[in-house]
């Protein structure tokens, strides 16, 4: 609750609204002798400002028992109603910003439901055409042009429309949730080596450099493609506030190797703030009082700067 206290002192008017079945929460902290207090709301308008101990939860009830680090389809529509909520009460209520948990995609898929993600999910339900996940940490920020792809649909997704539209928004984000006033942002290449002059893949010369001419003629800082294998070298990097990384597995390795546990997930594109943790569910850790809460803290201080500002 540290992390939590230094956010309640900054601002003593921070409302902290937690959405989950109480009851599932008053086991937890029964389980882990914890100094918490889990006090149920039937209104968000109810809720007071933080105290430190005091969960103030709306109740969301799950559709079967839940076991700590078990997986059970029968929960999926009881993750995806807190989402549904959050995202609700974030159009709703003015200066609202959602924080979300990991979840276990396999599980909802598990119950017939199409989940790909957070990201995606979140986007269809408030009707944004362009959702872009950005990992953000102190020094680095990492945006995605694709995200939860296997890697042999990437190629035939990467198109001029798509990157244009990418960088259209996370150029907009980075102004004006982030406050930087001319983004400077830098694209990494598809194949190895950006192509090699057309010898590793053609993607880079027929669709990434025409693409990135025409932006920077109409202004905008764009630089690249950049070989992603010499891209996040400290030189390269004081060169950007951002990378624009091709797929998944091509920008996050290096922004988790250098600030796994500080980096927040943040969703741009949306008509509301959204950010999350930068790992997985870690199923062995449920329950057991070793998790790391240190980026769920990071993702509550950073919503909370994008929705003031």
């Amino acid at each position: 609750m540290l992390a939590m206290r230094e956010m309640a002192a900054s601002d003593p008017a921070t409302r902290l609204i937690f959405l989950g079945d109480p009851d599932v929460l008053v086991e937890r902290v029964r389980d882990l002798d914890l100094p918490v207090a889990v006090e149920t709301l039937d209104d968000p308008a109810a809720a007071l400002p933080h105290r430190p101990g005091v969960m103030q939860v709306l109740a969301v009830a799950a559709s079967r028992p839940v076991r700590a680090g078990r997986l059970d389809p029968g929960n999926a529509r009881y993750v995806l109603g807190q989402l549904d909520l959050g995202v609700q009460l974030s159009t709703d209520l003015e200066r609202c910003a959602l924080v979300t948990a990991p979840v276990q995609k396999s599980t909802i898929n598990e119950a017939g439901i199409a989940f790909t993600g957070h990201t995606e999910w979140l986007a269809a339900r408030t009707g944004a055409g362009c959702p872009v996940m950005l990992l953000a940490s102190q020094n680095l920020r990492v945006a995605l042009v694709t995200t939860h792809l296997p890697l042999s649909g990437v190629p035939g997704a990467i198109t001029a429309e798509r990157l244009e539209a990418t960088i259209a928004v996370l150029h907009a984000d980075l102004r004006a949730r982030f406050g930087i006033d001319s983004p400077r942002i830098m694209v990494l290449g598809l194949n190895p080596h950006a192509g090699e002059d057309g010898v590793l893949g053609r993607e880079e010369i027929e669709i990434v450099q025409p693409l990135l001419r025409s932006l920077a003629e109409q202004g905008l800082a764009v630089s690249g493609p950049v070989p992603a294998d010499t891209a996040f070298t400290p030189q390269r990097l004081r060169s950007c506030d951002a990378v624009l990384a091709m797929y998944h597995d091509q920008g996050l390795p290096p922004i988790k190797a250098l600030a796994f546990g500080e980096t927040v997930n943040v969703t741009l594109g949306l008509p509301i703030v959204r950010t999350s943790v930068d790992h997985g569910t870690a199923l062995d850790l449920a329950g057991n009082g070793r998790a790391d809460p240190e980026s769920l803290y990071h993702a509550a201080e950073l919503a909370l700067k994008l929705v003031r500002r």
